[in-house]
């Protein structure tokens, strides 16, 4: 049993360093992972957000993923653009790890991004947006905690012995670049954004195995949002995501809908539900406060993963905090 567990750990080790990058379920919680050009897109001066996905609890040792991101508008006046134009420049840090900790990654980046008006009336405000990201991350695996076949002597696995894998490294830091762009149409009760985006444009080297040939793969996103207010006190918010990088790809869609719950319009609770393609199914509900939203999801698995016993479970929880210097109007959409 020991011997099968060491090796399904040794795949899931490489597998990991040809997947995709981490990803939420909540992803329209975490705008700067998606796109670059999302940078500044919000309903403030600035915004922070926290993310914490804990995954596949029960049948074995989960992933966990976490980021934590700060973005915001700078002052026109700074650049001495046309006021209608905003720049705005964002960071972001995430982790992940697996196997209790045996395998580590840790992700920084940058981002800048640009808005213009193109068009403007008294009934919409269409925008483009294009932004730009540089990206910094590191994988590691703690090889003194895996066991191999060499190790295996008839009763055991002695972690003295040689492990027979002469080839195996760490991974050297790498640095990427990642690019975008979004369309935005704005009217007094609803809001539409569109956008793409491209991320490891250079396609770093990364391998454990000293293959010159192994590196990260592109990643590619396309997404969309809208948010409506359907009368005094019912919003809706729907969003949806396309990512492919190397073979793997996977779509979310869904939408909430927002209930105000005071005639001061500070307080909104959100519930939802988004269908991950062929993984799950996500319940969703939300609370925001002001400037403060809570989210908390539940991944309820739909793949075969779900005959496993215990069934796996997958929680997501997310705070996003904004900061408004001067007041912006309502904000029909509870995560900008």
């Amino acid at each position: 049993m020991k011997k099968i567990k060491s090796l399904v750990a040794m795949m899931v080790v490489i597998t990991f360093s040809y997947g995709q990058d981490p990803s939420f379920s909540q992803f329209f919680s975490s705008p700067l992972n998606i796109n670059p050009a999302l940078t500044g897109n919000i309903n403030a001066d600035w915004r922070m957000i926290a993310n914490f996905r804990d995954q596949w609890i029960g049948p074995a040792s989960p992933y966990a993923t976490g980021s934590i991101s700060y973005d915001m508008k700078i002052q026109d006046k700074i650049l001495n653009v046309e006021e209608k134009n905003v720049f705005s420049a964002g960071a972001m840090l995430m982790f992940d790890h697996a196997m209790a900790g045996v395998q580590k990654s840790a992700y920084g980046s940058l981002n800048i991004a640009y808005s213009i008006v193109i068009f403007d009336n008294d009934e919409t405000k269409h925008r483009l947006g294009i932004g730009f990201g540089g990206i910094y991350g590191r994988r590691f695996v703690d090889f003194s905690r895996l066991n191999f076949e060499e190790q295996f002597t008839g009763t055991g696995f002695d972690v003295n012995l040689p492990t027979g894998e002469t080839a195996l490294s760490n991974m050297k830091p790498y640095l990427s670049s990642s690019v975008g762009a979004t369309y935005s149409i704005k009217s007094e009760t609803s809001n539409f954004d569109i956008g793409a985006a491209l991320f490891h444009l250079n396609k770093p080297k990364q391998t454990f195995l000293e293959d010159e040939h192994q590196f990260i793969p592109m990643r590619k996103v396309i997404h969309a949002n809208f948010e409506t207010r359907l009368n005094d006190r019912l919003l809706f918010n729907t969003n949806a995501i396309y990512q492919y990088q190397l073979e793997a790809s996977y779509y979310s869609m869904g939408g909430a809908f927002g209930y105000i719950m005071d005639d001061s319009e500070e307080i909104i609770f959100n519930a939802g539900l988004w269908y991950w393609s062929k993984n799950a199914l996500i319940p969703y509900v939300g609370l925001a406060y002001k400037d403060l939203q809570i989210g908390l999801s539940y991944d309820w698995t739909i793949s075969k993963l779900n005959q496993a016993t215990p069934r796996p479970k997958t929680f997501e929880v997310t705070l996003i905090l904004r900061g408004i210097k001067e007041p912006t109007g309502f904000i029909y959409c509870p995560w900008k």
